[in-house]
Protein backbone atom coordinates (compact mmCIF):
# COMPACT_ATOMS: atom_id res chain seq x y z
CA UNK A 1 0.00 0.00 0.00
CA UNK A 2 2.99 1.97 0.79
CA UNK A 3 4.60 1.91 -2.51
CA UNK A 4 0.75 2.43 -4.44
CA UNK A 5 0.37 5.81 -2.38
CA UNK A 6 3.97 6.71 -3.24
CA UNK A 7 3.46 6.21 -6.41
CA UNK A 8 0.00 7.81 -7.15
CA UNK A 9 1.57 10.92 -6.22
CA UNK A 10 1.75 13.50 -8.97
CA UNK A 11 4.97 13.20 -11.14
CA UNK A 12 6.11 10.25 -9.15
CA UNK A 13 7.58 7.16 -11.36
CA UNK A 14 8.98 4.70 -8.69
CA UNK A 15 9.38 3.69 -5.27
CA UNK A 16 11.02 1.09 -2.93
CA UNK A 17 11.36 0.01 0.19
CA UNK A 18 14.33 -0.35 2.02
CA UNK A 19 16.90 -0.59 -0.53
CA UNK A 20 15.04 -2.71 -2.78
CA UNK A 21 16.66 -2.57 -6.25
CA UNK A 22 19.63 -2.63 -4.81
CA UNK A 23 19.14 -6.02 -2.53
CA UNK A 24 17.41 -7.26 -5.90
CA UNK A 25 20.97 -8.34 -7.19
CA UNK A 26 22.00 -9.96 -4.01
CA UNK A 27 22.19 -13.16 -2.66
CA UNK A 28 19.85 -13.69 0.43
CA UNK A 29 22.10 -14.19 3.03
CA UNK A 30 23.11 -10.50 2.50
CA UNK A 31 19.88 -8.85 2.89
CA UNK A 32 18.29 -10.54 5.65
CA UNK A 33 17.75 -8.29 9.12
CA UNK A 34 19.17 -10.63 11.71
CA UNK A 35 17.26 -11.17 15.42
CA UNK A 36 18.94 -10.59 18.42
CA UNK A 37 17.48 -10.59 21.69
CA UNK A 38 18.72 -7.47 23.66
CA UNK A 39 19.43 -6.87 27.30
CA UNK A 40 15.76 -7.27 28.60
CA UNK A 41 14.95 -10.22 26.19
CA UNK A 42 13.22 -7.69 23.83
CA UNK A 43 13.58 -9.17 20.42
CA UNK A 44 15.16 -6.66 17.46
CA UNK A 45 17.19 -6.55 14.35
CA UNK A 46 20.92 -5.52 14.17
CA UNK A 47 20.06 -3.96 10.36
CA UNK A 48 17.05 -2.72 8.81
CA UNK A 49 18.02 -4.32 4.71
CA UNK A 50 14.20 -5.05 4.99
CA UNK A 51 12.93 -1.31 5.28
CA UNK A 52 10.80 -1.84 7.80
CA UNK A 53 9.05 -4.31 6.70
CA UNK A 54 8.41 -7.98 5.66
CA UNK A 55 5.61 -9.70 3.77
CA UNK A 56 3.56 -6.35 4.19
CA UNK A 57 4.51 -6.59 7.74
CA UNK A 58 6.42 -3.90 10.01
CA UNK A 59 9.32 -5.13 11.73
CA UNK A 60 9.62 -2.84 14.12
CA UNK A 61 11.97 -0.59 12.43
CA UNK A 62 11.94 2.29 10.76
CA UNK A 63 9.98 1.89 7.62
CA UNK A 64 12.31 3.65 5.17
CA UNK A 65 11.03 4.31 1.53
CA UNK A 66 12.73 5.93 -1.43
CA UNK A 67 10.69 7.65 -4.21
CA UNK A 68 11.91 8.34 -7.77
CA UNK A 69 10.08 11.43 -9.19
CA UNK A 70 10.18 12.50 -13.25
CA UNK A 71 12.22 15.25 -14.20
CA UNK A 72 10.42 18.64 -14.80
CA UNK A 73 8.88 19.22 -18.44
CA UNK A 74 10.93 22.47 -18.39
CA UNK A 75 13.67 22.91 -20.57
CA UNK A 76 15.50 25.79 -21.67
CA UNK A 77 16.45 24.76 -25.31
CA UNK A 78 13.78 24.07 -28.02
CA UNK A 79 12.89 20.30 -28.41
CA UNK A 80 11.09 18.72 -31.95
CA UNK A 81 7.75 18.68 -31.91
CA UNK A 82 3.94 19.36 -33.73
CA UNK A 83 1.75 22.71 -34.21
CA UNK A 84 -1.19 20.87 -33.23
CA UNK A 85 -3.29 23.62 -35.26
CA UNK A 86 -1.16 23.53 -38.32
CA UNK A 87 -0.04 20.31 -38.44
CA UNK A 88 3.73 21.49 -38.89
CA UNK A 89 6.82 20.54 -37.39
CA UNK A 90 7.85 23.41 -34.98
CA UNK A 91 10.56 23.81 -32.40
CA UNK A 92 8.74 23.94 -28.57
CA UNK A 93 8.58 27.56 -26.90
CA UNK A 94 10.13 28.34 -23.64
CA UNK A 95 7.06 29.27 -21.65
CA UNK A 96 7.87 27.79 -17.96
CA UNK A 97 10.69 28.81 -15.21
CA UNK A 98 10.55 26.36 -12.63
CA UNK A 99 13.26 23.69 -12.36
CA UNK A 100 13.26 21.77 -9.61
CA UNK A 101 9.83 20.40 -7.62
CA UNK A 102 11.57 18.12 -5.68
CA UNK A 103 11.56 20.60 -2.36
CA UNK A 104 7.51 20.62 -3.10
CA UNK A 105 7.10 17.07 -3.43
CA UNK A 106 8.81 16.10 0.29
CA UNK A 107 6.05 17.60 2.12
CA UNK A 108 3.11 15.73 0.34
CA UNK A 109 5.13 12.40 -0.02
CA UNK A 110 5.51 12.40 3.78
CA UNK A 111 1.83 13.51 4.02
CA UNK A 112 0.84 10.28 2.02
CA UNK A 113 2.85 8.17 4.19
CA UNK A 114 1.23 9.38 7.30
CA UNK A 115 -2.27 8.58 5.84
CA UNK A 116 -1.12 4.97 5.26
CA UNK A 117 -0.18 4.35 8.45
CA UNK A 118 -3.00 5.84 10.17
CA UNK A 119 -5.40 3.77 7.91
CA UNK A 120 -3.15 0.69 9.00
CA UNK A 121 -3.58 1.81 12.68
CA UNK A 122 -7.41 2.22 12.41
CA UNK A 123 -7.94 -1.29 10.54
CA UNK A 124 -5.76 -2.65 13.67
CA UNK A 125 -6.94 -0.70 16.68
CA UNK A 126 -10.23 0.51 15.88
CA UNK A 127 -11.85 3.83 16.82
CA UNK A 128 -12.41 7.25 14.85
CA UNK A 129 -10.09 9.34 16.76
CA UNK A 130 -6.33 9.50 18.16
CA UNK A 131 -7.76 9.36 22.20
CA UNK A 132 -9.80 6.22 21.46
CA UNK A 133 -6.71 4.54 19.32
CA UNK A 134 -4.04 5.88 21.93
CA UNK A 135 -4.86 3.60 24.83
CA UNK A 136 -5.09 0.37 22.49
CA UNK A 137 -1.73 1.77 20.77
CA UNK A 138 -0.17 1.61 24.52
CA UNK A 139 -1.73 -2.02 24.90
CA UNK A 140 0.58 -3.00 22.03
CA UNK A 141 3.95 -4.85 23.24
CA UNK A 142 7.19 -5.50 21.53
CA UNK A 143 8.05 -9.26 20.58
CA UNK A 144 10.16 -10.92 23.72
CA UNK A 145 10.92 -14.04 23.70
CA UNK A 146 8.88 -14.95 26.37
CA UNK A 147 5.97 -14.19 24.29
CA UNK A 148 6.90 -16.98 22.07
CA UNK A 149 6.42 -20.50 23.69
CA UNK A 150 8.30 -23.21 22.29
CA UNK A 151 8.04 -25.67 25.75
CA UNK A 152 12.22 -25.85 25.08
CA UNK A 153 11.31 -27.38 21.27
CA UNK A 154 13.27 -26.18 18.51
CA UNK A 155 10.54 -25.87 15.10
CA UNK A 156 12.23 -26.09 11.88
CA UNK A 157 9.15 -26.29 9.60
CA UNK A 158 8.43 -29.89 9.52
CA UNK A 159 12.00 -31.36 9.46
CA UNK A 160 14.00 -33.75 11.84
Amino acid sequence: KIVGAMVSVHAMKGAEIGPAFENAGKRGSEVHDEIVLNGNSALHRRTNRAGGLEGGITTGEPIVCRVAMKPISTVMKALASVNLATGQAEPTVYERSDFCATPRAVPILEAMMALVIADALMEKLGGDSIGEMRSRFETLRQARLEDLPMDNVEWRFGYP
